[in-house]
């Protein structure tokens, strides 16, 4: 299985950290959960606790990957998996619930409470501030406050590795024309977008671009209807980076048949399966789990320190889905694998500022 990414933790960069807590927690008395055969610990060490957006923990994508990251923390100390054990979630409705989900799980003693995507700013600023002796992961946004880890991706790289998936394909089937829907606009799925970009016009400089926002990470409806606008202009291959909204283009792909969507932030071809295929043409990966999954382990160690911990091609935090015998051709997993090294090396740099406009192309 040929990938860009290995499944390995991925390595902090300390050199990005600053100070924040690091003392070591004491263990939370939890019972084990009846009918578990014994395989999970009877106290939990620490508590975990994660906040999604409002896709929610189920979205197929961010959310999920941050949760499943949790799950193989427990899984691997020997912890209990069962929601509300050793591990909990609570689910957001809408913003409001933002604050009031944070400070839930920072009142009832939680060691660390997680936020999962970049609009919860100003809660986790908030709740922070409220809770400075609690611990924090921000997952794709940063927070000033000492006692914030911060987890940033930079999705510029993986997605420009995926355009070049697109790109190829729509060389090959002689169409010239991708897609790209993302859920809401701004600088941080802007940077999907301008890689994205780059990478369909490097492999394909004759390639025809969409672009259109859902301006909703949950709504599959609008997800489905902007890929329906995308297909019948002759879009081949759309990337979407919209969270549970992005489920709608799957949904169109997989009703629609001979065209192609781009999974984002976990390996979505499953979720494409159609009659034993797929439409799931690769992923972009964007190692949410592994960041779930590093805070928690350093909250166990006592080891946690706040401040931004990035996640790159370089340290495999971001890549590309790139599983032989699967859509992609050995030579396009090989280009892939070429303009990835060149990346790590320097020789490409990629940019995180967009350029075709939302509703537009590039021609």
């Amino acid at each position: 299985m040929k990938k860009v990414f290995k499944s390995a933790l991925v390595l902090l960069l300390a050199g990005a950290m600053i100070a924040g807590c690091s003392s070591k927690p004491a263990a939370t008395a939890t019972p084990t959960p009846e009918g578990d055969g014994g395989k999970t610990a009877t106290t939990c060490p620490v508590k975990i606790g994660l906040v999604t957006d409002t896709g929610g923990v189920d979205d197929k994508s961010f959310n999920q990957s941050a949760w499943e990251g949790l799950v193989a923390y427990a899984e691997e100390n020997g912890f209990s998996t069962e929601k509300g054990v050793c591990i909990d979630y609570l689910q957001s409705t809408s913003d409001a619930d933002y604050i009031p989900n944070l400070s839930t799980f920072a009142d009832e003693g939680f060691d660390l409470v997680i936020a999962v995507g970049y609009l919860f700013q100003e809660a986790i600023d908030t709740v922070s501030a409220n809770y400075p002796d609690k611990n924090f992961l921000f997952i794709d946004s940063v927070s000033e406050n000492a006692n914030v880890m911060s987890a940033v991706y930079n999705a510029e790289q993986g997605s420009y590795l995926v355009g070049i998936a697109a790109g190829l394909e729509a060389k090959a089937n002689g169409s010239n024309k991708v897609g790209f829907v993302g859920g809401m606009e701004g600088d941080l799925i802007g940077a999907f977008q301008a890689g994205y970009e780059q990478g369909v016009l490097a492999a394909n400089p004759d390639a025809t671009i969409y672009v259109d926002y859902a301006d909703s990470f949950s709504d599959d409806s609008k997800g489905q209807a902007l890929a329906v606008k995308q297909y019948d202009a002759g879009a081949t291959v759309i990337y979407q980076a919209a969270g549970a909204a992005g489920n709608g283009v799957i949904k169109e792909a997989k009703e629609r048949g001979g065209v192609w969507a781009i999974g984002v932030d976990k390996d979505q071809y499953k979720d494409g399966e159609v009659d034993g295929k797929s439409i799931i043409l690769t992923s972009m990966i964007k190692r949410v789990d592994i960041s779930t999954k590093t805070a928690a382990q350093a909250i166990l160690e006592g080891k946690f320190q706040g401040g931004p911990v990035v996640f790159n091609l370089e340290n495999e935090g971001v890549g590309a889905e790139l599983s032989t015998g699967r859509n992609l051709s050995d030579e396009t997993i090989k280009a892939i694998e070429e303009y990835a090294t060149k990346i790590k090396g320097g020789e490409i740099e990629v940019s995180a500022v967009p350029v075709i406009a939302n509703g537009a192309s590039n021609k």
